[in-house]
């Protein structure tokens, strides 16, 4: 005889950061849930950082709901294996109902309704859920553009989540396409261990890392910088885990800048466009506007702090290239390893519900509420600089959990 599925008020998939703090929040409000990881927790931290990566956020704020940091060095900054034994010690402590290694395969309406429950399909077997909060991330599918096909067999090509140390990648040279935080702290580990290196740049800001005495994370929440909504022109910037990382800084290190990747012919040859001078402009910009509502609020407050100091990226020698680089042949500059860092999106291919996606496939969210029943957390938004970091984690796991309550019903009764 065929067992019936097993039923929650929600199921959570993911059981990363996001979905455990959504499960946290779930409960302390007497939901019966179950989270669905599909490997183990944190899976996407484990298997797509570098060895040296650190949390870009510092460790007094690299926190989840219901916990404090306790340590002696809230300025430090976490290293990858720390933070994965954080999430996983979090898991255990608070109980929460995590199944690992159970991957969801689909999910959608139970019946005809509007309002659920939601039939879940699993590797383990089925479920059934009144809601369904996604937690899988929309920052784990690296993207590569299309002239990525023009390389050379001869040059090996890897993403930036498959990078691991300067000594797993082949002999010769790197080029690093894409100077987001991830393309210029790989930039920087790569030159640090002596291998020559390429960085083709776009139109980034620039974060200093400290300012006036402090983690400029702390100043910015103070100041709610962070909590202000963030478009494609305020974004977030380039900003290095330990230390302030510019342009300029790499260019002092040796690294070789050039503007962005426009195109790549058959024959081993590539071409930037000449925004170089840009890029470094803009980033310059970026971070002398967070210097100065840092100044103006630490007048306004009475604030007894350190006196301002130049931005680090303003004090080394720079070396950009002059004439501007613009072209290079990759077996002439030796380079034998292109790491694409230019992004990442989801996949989201197993919500089959209507209306839950875009026609891009991407969420159709608004502040993590989708269509009735469907909600999705951690995701990178434009809501506000703190989205899709672990600084959202509890206002956003209270806000999905609040919503619940009020639309989909209290517990369901034992």
């Amino acid at each position: 005889m065929e067992s019936h599925p097993e039923r929650h008020d929600v199921a959570i998939v993911g059981a990363g950061w996001a979905g455990l703090s959504v499960s946290y929040a779930l409960a302390r409000a007497g939901y019966s849930h179950a989270v669905y990881e599909r490997d183990s927790i944190c899976h996407t931290w484990r298997t797509q950082r570098w060895d040296t990566f650190r949390m870009n956020t510092p460790n007094v704020m690299t926190v989840l709901p219901g916990d404090r940091y306790e340590g002696d060095e809230p300025e430090g900054y976490m290293t990858r294996d720390a933070f994965v034994a954080m999430v996983e010690d979090y898991a255990a402590r608070n109980a929460l109902p995590v199944r690992e290694g159970t991957a969801v395969l689909s999910a959608r309406r139970a019946g005809d309704g509007p309002d659920g429950p939601f039939e879940i399909r699993t590797s383990a077997g089925s479920a059934l859920a009144n809601s369904i909060v996604v937690a899988t991330g929309n920052l784990n599918v690296p993207r590569r553009p299309a002239m990525a096909a023009h390389l050379p067999a001869s040059v090996t090509q890897i993403d930036g989540s498959d990078y691991r140390a300067p000594d797993a990648l082949p002999p010769g040279g790197v080029l690093v396409v894409g100077c987001g935080n991830s393309g210029g702290q790989i930039a920087e580990d790569i030159a640090l261990a002596g291998r020559r290196v390429i960085l083709s740049t776009g139109r980034n800001g620039r974060v200093p890392r400290t300012y006036r005495g402090r983690d400029i994370f702390l100043w910015l929440t103070d100041t709610g910088r962070l909590a202000q909504p963030r478009t494609t022109a305020s974004g977030r910037g380039l900003i290095g885990a330990t230390h302030t990382i510019s342009l300029q800084s790499l260019s002092a290190m040796g690294v070789t800048l050039a503007g962005r990747l426009r195109d790549i012919s058959g024959d081993g040859r590539v071409r930037f466009d000449d925004t170089l001078a840009d890029s470094a402009a803009y980033g310059d910009e970026m971070s002398a506007m967070l210097r100065a509502e840092i100044d103006e609020y630490i007048a306004r407050e009475g604030i007894d702090a350190p006196a301002p100091v130049p931005d680090p990226a303003e004090t080394v020698a720079t070396r950009f290239p002059d004439p501007p680089l613009t072209e290079i042949d990759l077996a002439r500059e030796g380079i034998a390893t292109v790491i694409w860092s230019t992004g990442f999106s989801g996949d989201f291919g197993w919500l089959d519900v209507p209306g839950a996606l875009g026609a891009d496939g991407a969420p159709a969210q608004d502040r993590s509420v989708s269509v009735p029943g469907i909600y999705f957390a951690g995701l990178d938004t434009l809501e506000s600089l703190r989205a899709g970091t672990v600084m959202m984690a509890g206002e956003e796991a209270a806000r999905i959990v609040r919503h619940i309550a009020d639309h989909r019903g209290p517990p369901a009764a034992p």
